[in-house]
């Protein structure tokens, strides 16, 4: 049975459609379906005014609906190419132009967190955000000693809006699997499981800013990407204080080619930021939308908001490196048994068949410029195979899926001409020359030598050990065979002496019998 605040929910869902004028998607869902015709009879029908564009409305109810909802049209606005342009341009707009809250809530939340006024915190404080979204917003300051920073503060009350709205999404998710088989390979529940963790993550800026360290760690020196030193005494779960970084949005395209940027530089740098996070660091930021990537021309980034992360277990980077390896190489059978190896498809496939699946989907598309690849119908390509061949979705890979698909927006809108097979082929055979080739298995035995050195002195009594060990299980095992054998001859004995016992009884029964007929 559904919990009433479900229900509650899903009304209220529907009322703010139909307050922002769309009305026409709550009238088509399946509850309402059957009486849709009676909205003629309604005043607000005839009175209701749409002076408003449909992607003006759509932003303003995903805003009016809360986070969760905030996010998923930033999702969809990194996907130009699956939208009509008037819907795509108002979603970007909910990357950093979500309405702010009041500047006394941001003060006070402040601080409650640092447990000092502002004016002892920060030499200045904008009072105006300058960057607003679906968790927190974003004041400038300006230290005691005179460093540029950024204050990040969480909104007010936002973790019970998001466990809310997580209810409804668990829910939905359930009846969704209990009624509709692709569900349950799409495994629902286990994605919005994977969606509420890493949603509830961005909710403690102590997290977030310890997220930052390490990739400004991992990117230390590097000419690809900047990130902005976090300032801990000032930092908090709700508060974050951070380096202020000056560049131009990666969105705004117009800016970038008024000032020179290196449009192909910048697209295949990204590429190849994805895979180095992915394969050789293994700690992915897994929420560059463009609202998140400055650019510091003319052609190096910046990265901003690190709230979500990604790992992968060490067999799934290994497989997913040879997938596209293998891929890139046009190599279908290898990616067809990696899949099934791998459980990612069921052990039942039959190799053959699949791989000619996966070599129509790939072939159309191989070695072509962003600008030539339909995203729609190759997904459409893709949820069709996945379908026939009962492939279930991996949710640990829900995030670097999400990532890989806001780098492919990006590229698209960056460079159209850029050839994406030909700029990461290179960076994944040194990768695995790196890790499989001979030099890295020497690299690996050196780096083990310290440990067999500790150990060298104990070899002599482990050896000792392991021969004693050897021999008193020798011993056992021929103490168990000598049960086992004087087992076997009991039961021998036994056995022949319930035959005889048998057969002695037949005979009397039957001498029984016959003298009986005899004395008759």
């Amino acid at each position: 049975m559904i919990h009433p605040k479900i229900v509650f929910r899903l009304i209220h869902i529907s009322w703010v459609l139909i307050l922002h004028g769309l009305d026409e998607i709550v009238l088509k869902t399946h509850l309402f379906r059957p009486i849709r015709y009676l909205a003629v009879f309604s005043p607000y029908y005839w009175l209701k005014k749409e002076s408003e564009p449909r992607g003006v409305r759509i932003r303003h109810a995903l805003e009016d609906l809360g986070p969760i909802y905030v996010k998923f049209g930033q999702a969809l606005s990194t996907r130009k190419d699956l939208l009509p342009d008037d819907i795509a341009d108002e979603l970007v707009k909910l990357q950093d132009r979500v309405p702010p809250f009041g500047n006394e809530v941001a003060r006070a939340i402040i601080e409650s967190e640092l447990g000092m006024s502002i004016a002892e915190a920060f030499a200045e404080f904008d009072p105006t955000p300058l960057a607003s979204a679906s968790v927190a917003q974003v004041h400038t300051a300006v230290l005691h000693t005179g460093e540029q920073v950024v204050v990040k503060v969480l909104r007010p009350d936002i973790e019970q809006r998001i466990i809310s709205d997580m209810g409804l999404l668990h829910e939905l998710a359930r009846i969704a699997e209990r009624f509709w088989a692709d569900a349950k390979r799409l495994r629902a529940q286990e994605v919005v499981a994977e969606f509420e963790r890493t949603t509830l993550d961005e909710l403690d800026l102590v997290r977030e800013a310890a997220n930052a360290a390490k990739l400004r760690r991992n990117f230390e020196g590097s000419e690809l990407i900047y990130i902005p030193e976090i300032h801990w005494p000032l930092t908090r779960k709700k508060v974050m204080v951070m380096e202020r970084i000056h560049g131009i949005p990666v969105g705004d395209i117009a800016a970038l080619r008024a000032g020179g940027a290196d449009f192909k530089s910048l697209a295949e740098r990204g590429v190849e930021i994805f895979f180095t996070q992915v394969f050789r660091d293994n700690f992915f930021h897994a929420d560059m939308h463009p609202g998140n990537i400055f650019v510091e021309l003319p052609n190096k980034y910046i990265a901003v908001d690190f709230g979500i992360v990604g790992t992968l277990s060490l067999s799934d980077q290994r497989y997913l490196a040879e997938n596209f390896l293998a891929f890139f190489n046009r190599d279908y059978r290898k990616v067809a048994e990696m899949h099934v190896e791998s459980g990612w498809v069921p052990s039942g496939t039959r190799i053959e068949e699949f791989e000619s699946a996966i070599r129509s989907v790939c072939e159309p598309i191989f070695e072509k410029p962003l600008k030539d690849i339909s995203f729609g119908q190759l997904l459409l390509r893709l949820f069709q195979t996945a379908r026939r061949f009962d492939m279930h979705v991996q949710p640990q890979l829900v995030l670097l899926q999400k990532t890989l698909l806001n780098i492919e927006g990006l590229g698209r809108e960056l460079y159209p001409e850029l050839d994406l097979w030909q700029t990461a082929k290179p960076f994944l055979e040194g990768w695995f020359h790196d890790r499989i080739g001979p030099k890295a298995k020497i690299t690996r035995l050196l780096k083990q030598f310290p440990e067999f050195a500790e150990q060298f002195p104990e070899i002599p009594s482990l050896v000792y050990k392991a021969l004693d060990n050897a021999a008193y299980a020798q011993q056992r095992a021929e103490a168990q065979r000598r049960e086992l054998e004087l087992m076997r001859q009991q039961m021998e004995t036994n056995h022949k002496t319930t035959v005889l016992a048998m057969l002695i009884s037949a005979v009397a029964i039957s001498l029984a019998v016959l003298l009986q007929q005899n004395l008759r």
